[in-house]
């Protein structure tokens, strides 16, 4: 069975008190060349960027990695590609600490872990 983890890419960001909130576009580019080089035990990995994030990677696809950039909500863009691997038969998991998303997208038949858990192969 292939697998998926999609990453909420400001909740990531967040956990890190690096000063990420005076670069968001870098920080987004540090956690996409951190995930490109992680041993993380997924087949595919999705990073999903809001807002000024969006400046630091451009959406499309890097060796496993698959940057999406949200429209306008994140939450939306997340539970939507949870569910679109959920449907291609894929075990889905979210990188996330936030308790609503955490809902939603076990909704949709995927798991949640913490930002610490994915911080910890990077």
């Amino acid at each position: 069975m292939r697998s998926t983890l999609v990453v909420d890419g400001a909740n990531v960001v967040g956990a890190r008190p690096d000063g990420w909130w005076k670069d968001r576009a870098g920080a987004a580019l540090r956690l996409h060349d951190q995930l490109l080089v992680a041993d993380v035990p997924y087949d595919v990995v999705v990073l999903v960027l809001e807002g000024q994030a969006k400046g630091g990677v451009r959406a499309g696809k890097d060796a496993h990695v698959r940057t999406v950039h949200a429209a306008k909500d994140g939450d939306a863009t997340i539970v939507a590609e949870a569910a679109k691997a959920v449907e291609q038969g894929h075990r889905t998991v979210v990188v996330t600490a936030d308790r609503a998303l955490d809902a939603r997208v076990h909704g949709v038949g995927a798991t949640t872990l913490s930002p610490t858990w994915l911080l910890s192969y990077l």
